[in-house]
């Protein structure tokens, strides 16, 4: 069987290359160290890419930019995969303001780009698309909360088990980055529909491990985490720091994807995160740290949310469970912070 994944030196992307060559698989990456780019040396992703070449000598790395139409088509003429995973991406709010052109090109059109060479060269294919619960915008922030002592929470039982995947995905603002996302969201669903492809698209809340090259703009809890081990200044952007996220290990994320390949559907949504079980606010992350560290979280607070922020966001789990009754979360919230913590005190400064 045979395996391409997109963006495969970053977080999730890397998981699937390891967790399906640890399967078998004939794994191909396509990844350019655009984050680097985006996002400078700390984002820089080219010592995952060097640890799976070390570790799996069949994975193939092609440095390929998914905004390349013609490079695109040619690989999937060429390689002909089962699966396709596509986690590349622009991941930022705030960058994609900043650089519009380049955020929807890298995450509408690059969709659209492997979608069509898809269609062409692999049809048969089962598509995995990893989208954002930026797509609902900031329509979660209209929910009923109620202020906790150190979080935020839903207050409308509608909600206690999170947010399903029926939630309005428009006339919200969703920041340049949700928009972009949508829209490749939405063709994804279109070629499942439209073409009987086999596709999805996850929903990500937090997504995270010890492989995230975590960065102010993006990769909360891994930001926070190596800003704790360094001693430096963690900013927490508005809302008291009760800003609630729900966390899921790169590593569930690659096991969802086995599910459903396993047993494909054409077009399907599916919200991916921690549910309730691993949501953490900033303040509650602070204090998990700083257990496991012995160091107290160095912090300043902004006094301004950023746009487009979710409040309170936790993923209903129950329809993911309900198709897939054998997929569940293995990695406690506890287990998230272990591994992360040990991973930055292993990297170099």
């Amino acid at each position: 069987m045979k395996l391409l994944v997109t963006g495969s030196s970053g977080l999730i992307g890397s998981e699937v290359v390891s967790y399906f060559s640890a399967l078998g698989w004939q794994v191909h990456g396509v990844d350019n160290n655009m984050r680097a780019d985006f996002f400078g040396p700390q984002g820089d992703t080219r010592w995952n890419q060097e640890r799976l070449q070390s570790r799996f000598s069949a994975f193939r790395h092609h440095e390929l930019d998914i905004r390349d139409r013609k490079a695109v088509l040619a690989c999937l003429e060429t390689l002909k995969p089962d699966l396709v995973v596509h986690t590349a991406a622009q991941p930022s709010h705030d960058l994609a303001a900043s650089r519009p052109f380049d955020d929807f090109d890298t995450n509408a059109v690059g969709t659209l780009n492997l979608l069509e060479a898809t269609r062409l060269h692999a049809l048969d294919a089962t598509f995995v698309h990893m989208s954002t619960n930026k797509v609902y915008g900031d329509r979660p922030n209209t929910i009923r909360l109620k202020e906790l002592p150190s979080r935020w929470d839903y207050d409308d039982p509608a909600f206690e088990k999170g947010i399903t995947e029926d939630f309005p995905i428009d006339q919200s603002k969703h920041s340049l980055f949700g928009a972009s996302k949508l829209a490749a969201d939405v063709m994804v669903q279109e070629y499942g529909r439209y073409f009987g492809m086999k596709t999805c698209c996850l929903r990500g809340g937090c997504l995270t491990g010890p492989n995230h090259s975590g960065v102010e703009l993006h990769g909360f809890l891994s930001y926070l985490i190596k800003c704790n081990v360094e001693g430096r200044l963690y900013k927490v952007f508005g809302y008291q720091g009760k800003q609630v996220r729900d966390n899921i290990h790169s590593y569930d994320v690659a096991q969802f994807i086995w599910a459903f390949h396993e047993a494909p559907r054409c077009g399907e949504v599916y919200n991916i995160g921690g549910g309730r079980t691993n949501s953490t606010s900033i303040l509650e992350a602070f204090e998990k740290i700083a257990a496991l560290s012995g160091k107290p979280m160095q912090w300043e607070y902004v006094d301004k949310n950023r746009e487009g922020d979710h409040i309170c966001y936790i993923s209903d789990l129950a329809k993911m469970k309900a198709h897939y009754p054998g997929w569940d979360i293995t990695k406690s919230l506890e287990d998230v912070f272990q591994e992360i913590y040990e991973a930055q005190q292993q990297a170099p400064n």
